[in-house]
């Protein structure tokens, strides 16, 4: 039992240097991935600095265009009472002449 321990233990450690030496040469590159990922970094965030100047641009240009729109939409006046006058014009008179002058063109 003791000689399977020994055995065991040395796969493990044969592994274990394996790996170690492996390793060391990952770690140089490692930095390298490192120091692209920082750069990376570094650009995105520049990017989105400028993005959200661009946007906060953008709403104030939206919030001038509302503030516009709303000013114009409280000069114009309303037309339902005109268009209610037409209809009541129409109902009154425009129609029944109209039904008048079918009716006679029909004798």
């Amino acid at each position: 039992m003791k000689k399977i321990w020994k055995i065991l233990l040395g796969i493990g450690a044969i592994i274990a240097g394996i790996l170690a030496f492996s390793s060391k040469g990952s770690k140089k590159q490692f930095k390298k991935d490192l120091k692209d990922n920082k750069k990376k970094v570094k650009d995105v965030q520049a990017k989105t600095k400028k993005l959200e100047k661009e946007k906060k641009v953008v709403k104030e240009k939206i919030a001038k265009t509302d503030t516009k729109i709303k000013k114009t939409k409280s000069k114009i006046k309303s037309t339902k009472s005109a268009k209610k006058t037409i209809d009541d014009f129409e109902k009154k008179y425009r129609k029944n002449k109209f039904k008048k002058s079918v009716k006679k063109a029909k004798k």
